[in-house]
């Protein structure tokens, strides 16, 4: 995969790879194409990296993107079955919560560049993100019903349904259907939508445009679309959902017979 090379590493990360250029700071998960997951050393990392960024009102615009095949496959299913074994899982799902939001309320404007698979968890993190582009072979899907599972990762069926319509949302949940780029872009949940390769010339054609505007402007409208989206939720439930999801995964496990 062709990506746009950064001027300068920001090291300290284990699981994904930091570049800086300039006021563009550019993430690259699965640097090493060989896991697409989110695990919990991606969450974390990320997490690291944006808890950081409240000293850097320098950087004014965050690129994420994959390395590997596929932007992201969802999250580790086998990190949720060991946490289920020490009872660490509520706390795996809070971070996930907290980087969804962390994402959220940035300050910088966060585009998600997505090509291959978006799957679960990889589709609740792009959603987050402030502008969407994406290669028109992506294929997208929300998986967890037909793993037995609430969509509950990082407490982002609200922030689907805001970006998409409940709807659209609704039906892609219940039947775990594949999407297309089309299908995407149609409902909103893809800005953009260009041949492979030009999803760097899509993606660099946003950031020269977001660099230009003034810091202070751009702040304060991504800090007001944020609060519009939220306006209309105000029984949101999302920081219920790792409790949700904590307590049906122990359920599921517990009537597993031993041995």
């Amino acid at each position: 995969m062709n990506h746009i090379p950064a001027l300068a590493p920001v090291t300290g990360f284990k699981a994904v790879e930091v570049t800086q250029d300039g006021p563009v700071l550019r993430v690259l998960l699965d640097p090493h194409g060989t896991d697409p997951t989110l695990s919990t050393a991606v969450v974390d990392d990320l997490l690291a990296l944006l808890d950081s960024l409240h000293d850097r009102p320098d950087l004014r615009v965050l690129v994420l993107s994959s390395a590997g095949a596929d932007f992201c496959s969802g999250a580790d299913r086998t990190e949720y079955e060991a946490a289920l074994a020490d009872t660490s899982l509520r706390r795996l799902l809070d971070r996930a919560q907290r980087l969804c939001r962390a994402l959220e309320e940035c300050h910088a404007v966060t585009i998600a560049r997505l090509h291959g698979k978006v799957i679960g968890a990889g589709l609740a993190l792009a959603a987050y993100c402030d502008l969407r582009a994406g290669a028109d072979d992506c294929r997208f899907r929300m998986p967890e019903v037909g793993l037995g599972l609430p969509p509950a990762w990082g407490g982002a069926m609200g922030r689907l349904v805001a970006e998409a319509g409940a709807a659209r949302i609704r039906e892609l949940m219940l039947t775990c259907d594949v999407f297309d780029a089309e299908t995407a872009h149609r409902l909103g949940l893809l800005h953009r939508t260009v041949p492979p390769d030009q999803l760097d010339h899509a993606v660099d054609n946003w950031t020269r445009s977001l660099v230009r505007r003034s810091p202070e402007a751009l702040v304060l409208t991504k800090r007001m679309l944020t609060g519009y989206a939220r306006a209309h939720r105000t029984a949101d439930i999302a920081l219920l959902d790792s409790h949700l999801l904590s307590s049906h995964l122990g359920q599921v496990a517990a009537r597993r017979p031993a041995g």
